[in-house]
């Protein structure tokens, strides 16, 4: 089987964890604001892409943001209130403190939906990923490079890989529910 079928489907899995780890549970944790759009210097960049800031969890419910450059530490701020993520940054001298709110139960529950929505775009994507290879495949039997057997053989095999990506993909949702449904 081709290496790249792997390869893009590991990238599914890659993006859908990065875009899980920005659903927020009821506990401080850096992934929270890393990915947040930042507009400084007259361009604008992911907080952590940019590398503007360190962001540490003081405590479980507690993030603090320390700017490289002090004089940018209003631009975080406001790149924080827009994202729209519910957190509210304050400057505390040379840093940004942002307090983590206990989730209630009702916005638990639209996040666990949001999960399950990000979790299904993933599944489609590694389908999308599944459908190109067999079209590749059939595309190869049909120029008759390959075999009627050799089809057969590469048909199960990314079948067998896209089968194992969408349990990990269900594995990952199984355990942020788990993370969202702690108080």
């Amino acid at each position: 089987m081709d290496p790249v079928v792997s390869e893009k489907m590991k990238k599914v899995l890659d993006i859908l964890h990065a875009d899980l780890s920005s659903v927020r549970t009821g506990r401080a944790a850096p992934s929270l604001v890393e990915n947040i759009v930042i507009s400084a210097y007259g361009g604008s960049a992911r907080l952590k892409v940019m590398e503007l800031a360190t962001i540490s969890a003081s405590d479980t419910q507690t993030l603090t943001v320390t700017p490289f450059d002090g004089s940018i530490i209003g631009e975080i701020q406001k790149g924080i209130i827009e994202a729209g993520a519910g957190l509210n940054p304050v400057i505390d001298n040379q840093l940004i403190r942002i307090a983590i709110p206990q989730l209630s139960e009702e916005r638990r529950q639209e996040l666990i939906k949001l999960m399950k929505q990000k979790l299904e775009n993933g599944k489609v994507m590694v389908r999308q990923v599944r459908h190109e290879a067999m079209e590749e495949v059939k595309k190869k039997n049909n120029d008759k490079t390959i075999g009627e057997d050799e089809l057969v053989r590469l048909e199960k095999e990314i079948q067998k890989v896209t089968d194992d990506n969408i349990s990990q993909i269900e594995e990952m949702g199984r355990r942020k529910e788990e993370e969202l449904m702690q108080i």
